[in-house]
């Protein structure tokens, strides 16, 4: 998507949502309310993969100690394989 923020902090595309970014990824945040409970719906702008974290998920990652988020941050442990399962249409 390449939207480059500068020195102007958090911003909103109107349509996409909130978005989080750096010069390795892009994702928008946006808070969904349409399953059992509210959750957070986190979309990566390059491949248009969709997840959703409910609070149990959310607090699971808060405490992951160093090494065991490290090893999620691997991109060539998932991200970068052929085998990695296309994204999901919702």
């Amino acid at each position: 998507m390449g939207i480059e923020m500068n020195d102007r902090g958090p911003y909103d595309i109107p349509g996409v949502g909130p978005i989080v970014g750096s010069e390795f990824a892009e994702v928008s945040v946006n808070v969904d309310a349409q399953g059992n409970s509210v959750r957070l719906r986190l979309e990566d702008l390059r491949t248009g993969r969709v997840r959703y974290l409910d609070a149990l998920e959310l607090e699971t990652v808060i405490w992951l100690d160093d090494g065991h988020l490290t090893e999620l941050l691997d991109p060539s442990a998932d991200r970068w394989r052929d085998s990695s399962p296309p994204p999901r249409a919702e």
